[in-house]
This record gives C-alpha cells, sequence and structure tokens, in this order.
C-alpha cells in the first residue's frame, strides 16, 4: 500500500486509539481491534480479492438479469465472505453449543441475542431472526435492510443489528449466500 493511502489510516487509527483510552482496558482494546480490522478492510477488500474484481469486471461487460447475478457462484462465495469474516452475521442470528460456540448445525437458524444494553431499552430484542435459508423478506428488501439500514416497515433497525450501508453488489451477494444455505424449521 502507498504512503499517500497509509498516513491517514495510520492517523485515523492513532486518533481512535486515543478516544478509546476513555473506556475501560478490555472494551477499548475490542472495540479498537474491531474497528481497525473493519477499517482494514474496507480499504483493502476492492484491492486484494480477485474474485471481486473479476465479478465487477464481468457486470461491466454483460448486464444479467438482477435474480440471475445473485444466484452466481462467485457472488455466494463473497456473500460467505461477508457474512462470515466481515459482518460476523452468526455471532447474533446463530445459538451457541454447551461450550459457547456457535453451532454450526443451526447455521444463521435465529437465536437468542446473546447480552443485553448497558443500559435498559424498553425495545431490546431477545432473538435474532433465522436469516439462513430463506431470509426473513424478499430479495428487494434484504438488500434495502444492507444498503439503508431501512425494514420493510420502514424503520430503522433496532440495537444491537447494526444499520449496515453496503454497496448494493455486496448486499445482493449477502442475499445469495443467505439463500444458498438450508433451511431449517
Amino acid at each position: 500500500m502507498d504512503d499517500v493511502t497509509n498516513m491517514p489510516t495510520r492517523s485515523l487509527l492513532n486518533q481512535l486509539s486515543i478516544k478509546l483510552s476513555l473506556f475501560p482496558e478490555s472494551s477499548s482494546r475490542l472495540l479498537f481491534h474491531s474497528l481497525a480490522a473493519i477499517l482494514a478492510i474496507a480499504l483493502l477488500a476492492p484491492q486484494v480479492t480477485p474474485a471481486f474484481a473479476q465479478s465487477k469486471k464481468a457486470q461491466a461487460q454483460s448486464p444479467q438479469h438482477a435474480s440471475e447475478k445473485a444466484s452466481s457462484a462467485s457472488d455466494v462465495a463473497r456473500g460467505k465472505y461477508i457474512v462470515e469474516g466481515i459482518a460476523r452475521c452468526g455471532q447474533c442470528h446463530t445459538p451457541r453449543d454447551s461450550q459457547g460456540h456457535p453451532d454450526r448445525s443451526h447455521w444463521l437458524q435465529g437465536a437468542p441475542i446473546p447480552w443485553m444494553p448497558a443500559q435498559p431499552e424498553s425495545d431490546w430484542p431477545i432473538r435474532a431472526p433465522r436469516i439462513g435459508g430463506t431470509p426473513p423478506a424478499d430479495d428487494a428488501d434484504m438488500v434495502k435492510l444492507l444498503t439503508t439500514g431501512i425494514w420493510t416497515t420502514g424503520t430503522h433497525l433496532r440495537s444491537p443489528m447494526p444499520e449496515f450501508r453496503m454497496e448494493r453488489s455486496d448486499a445482493e451477494a449477502v442475499v445469495a449466500y443467505l439463500k444458498s444455505l438450508p433451511s431449517q424449521p
């Protein structure tokens, strides 16, 4: 990475580190490393993932129908990368086994929210919905949710669900991956 890109990133991380020093050490360390990883991935992902670049090139050369494009193998792979490696959806949407690890036999099938808010919140959900197999909304609404943070009701998502602002192609890839998973009752 060149120095021009690297300098603002270092500056941002240094400022973040200073501001996080106001929090308890364990919380700030976790938050700092999480945000640093997200920032690094956001800056590097399009540059270092050949599948992403090839997908963009293919889109530019031959426009396809949206549902055909979303079901392609490269979109499913990209969606899996985002869901499992970046957004980490399984942290909330997958139940835990007896050791506290995500139960892969019920991957993304919905689960109790694993924590409570620091301050009481009347609208805090007690369960994350099933998103694997058959997502809880149609493709267009799921893409809208992932690109705007707005649910089918027209309201913003409730905490602790992040209000993502994904690129449309990333959101479509996530939906393709979620739909590729086996649906469970």
